[in-house]
């Protein structure tokens, strides 16, 4: 079995690379954002590689769209083969948002966003030839929308289970 414990090197403070905090939207708006960076990492002592993609849900205006997922998947994807291909971890990070404008998503909804986001990030990787074994995922909760009357009612047992159906009909094995 294969760990990354025998590839990491003693703790140092500088252990993992974020991409640059500027939010560039893409050209539509109400589409996700993006973040690029991260150059010149391994060179200041890093081995993880962290890219966050911010998707909104928003399930009556259609979102997050097939284009907004396909854009996401992507970049995650590019930014995973370019880490590994510079001896970094990559650790992508589809986010859903659950609050703001807009966030309405009832738990069933927000379950849907997010199978569908992560069979899209999957597909993504095993086309650019990604090593899944090599990569970090840092999943979103399936969790109701800030302004949707579930927020108070689903309990951390539905949230969770809804969470793990998505992984486990998500996630390759």
């Amino acid at each position: 079995r294969w760990s990354f414990r025998p590839h990491l090197p003693p703790r140092t403070p500088k252990s993992r690379a974020a991409a640059s905090r500027r939010r560039r939207p893409l050209s539509r708006p109400r589409w996700p954002t993006s973040r690029r960076g991260a150059k010149g990492s391994t060179a200041r002592g890093a081995r993880f590689a962290k890219w966050r993609a911010v998707l909104r849900v928003d399930a009556a205006r259609g979102l997050p769209s097939d284009a907004a997922l396909r854009h996401m998947a992507a970049g995650l994807a590019t930014y995973a083969a370019v880490s590994q291909s510079e001896g970094l971890v990559p650790i992508v990070e589809p986010e859903l948002l659950a609050d703001g404008d807009g966030a309405a998503q009832s738990l069933a909804e927000a379950e849907r966003a997010s199978r569908r986001a992560l069979a899209a990030l999957f597909a993504e990787l095993a086309a650019q030839g990604v090593a899944l074994e090599g990569t970090l995922l840092k999943p979103s909760m399936a969790i109701p929308g800030a302004g949707s009357p579930e927020r108070a009612s689903a309990g951390a047992d539905a949230v969770a289970e809804a969470t793990l159906r998505v992984l486990t009909q998500t996630v390759p094995p």
